[in-house]
């Protein structure tokens, strides 16, 4: 629904609602904690408050232009899209979402047709943008920030305050990226917060090496900058990978396969999510500080593909990303050879 040069920014507002619920979490948990010995049960039912609110938010949210389009019913879709874009002038976009929905419904196997040579590098993307955003290890301190705190000779009650506060610098940090991402433009930010989390989890591996002593406690110095280069990391990931991870993919599909490319978005992110969690605190018990070289390893590999293969998305209309493909120093031989194949196929037929 968004129009070309407010898409990065209005994608991110699912970010930033995320971020804002896991702020929210932290200070219920960091609340209810003192509550003994029920508030925990107090913390748990109250997510069923969020849950109604999305239920019943669901059964008002109105059909997209696009989707009513699809449905065939091009009078009501473009009276939604006049209603969002707040004028009648909307000719040309309106023939764009025809086309593209005519051209989508020639489409029968959307998973099938991603497939496809000519769809190659969406669908890496597709798999390899949440694969690498959960590499970055964010879920780490999301999940776990609590224990890696108490593990580093928090009290309890700090270890929960401190995990707050990385929620708070995460809800913050995506408004940065809401207001730089239509200017600035995907790739810089997906580099440079690429390049600052390296740096703030080499730090935190190289303290917690040196410093973490025998009667495993960490002084009140060490502490306070492992803090601060924690919440460095989630600040970058707040206006890099975190909103961007979802927007990137979100934007790149056309219409008659983007119902199977966010499918397998959303799928590849929560097995990695499911993964990773699994998985965390036996790495965290072998590898122990090595477990941020771990995933600061992951994040080089990404920068570097981000720097070699991602196009810059910002201001294309979604109707017209095939071009960036074709243009681009390495797809376009991907996408150029598919193309060459099916007009050899078409004179062989012809």
């Amino acid at each position: 629904m968004a129009p070309a040069h407010l898409r990065g920014c209005l994608n991110m507002m699912f970010q930033l609602a995320t971020t804002l619920g896991i702020f929210t979490a932290n200070m219920i948990n960091y609340g209810t904690s003192k509550l003994h010995p029920w508030g925990w049960r107090l913390s748990l039912g109250l997510a069923a408050a969020p849950a109604f609110v999305m239920t019943v938010g669901g059964m008002l949210l109105p059909e997209t232009p696009n989707s009513l389009i699809e449905q065939g019913n091009k009078t009501k879709g473009r009276r939604v899209l006049e209603r969002i874009r707040g004028t009648e002038n909307v000719d040309a976009e309106f023939e764009d979402m025809v086309d593209a929905s005519e051209l989508a419904r020639l489409v029968k196997h959307p998973f099938r047709n991603i497939l496809k040579r000519r769809n190659r590098p969406q669908l890496i993307m597709a798999i390899l943008m949440p694969t690498f955003q959960i590499l970055t290890g964010i879920n780490i301190i999301l999940f776990y920030a609590p224990v890696l705190f108490q593990s580093m000779g928090f009290k309890r009650s700090a270890s929960l305050y401190s995990s707050a506060l990385t929620g708070a610098v995460l809800a913050s940090s995506t408004l940065v990226s809401m207001a730089t991402v239509d200017r600035w433009g995907r790739r810089i930010l997906l580099i440079t917060g690429g390049i600052q989390m390296i740096i703030c989890q080499v730090i935190v591996a190289i303290i917690l090496g040196l410093k973490f002593g025998s009667d495993k406690e960490l002084s009140r110095g060490y502490s306070i900058i492992v803090v601060v280069f924690i919440c460095l990391f989630v600040a970058a990931f707040g206006y890099s990978w975190g909103p961007l991870g979802w927007t990137v993919p979100s934007e790149i599909f056309p219409l008659e396969t983007r119902s199977a490319g966010q499918s397998i978005t959303v799928t590849v992110n929560l097995f990695f999510t499911f993964a990773i969690a699994q998985s965390f605190l036996s790495l965290l018990c072998v590898m122990r500080f090595g477990i941020f070289l771990f995933f600061s390893g992951w994040i080089a590999v990404m920068t570097i593909f981000i720097y070699l293969f991602l196009p810059e998305t910002k201001g294309v209309p979604i109707e017209e990303m095939m071009r960036l493909w074709e243009k681009h120093w390495f797809w376009k031989k991907i996408v150029s050879e598919d193309q060459q194949a099916k007009k050899t196929n078409g004179l062989n037929h012809a």
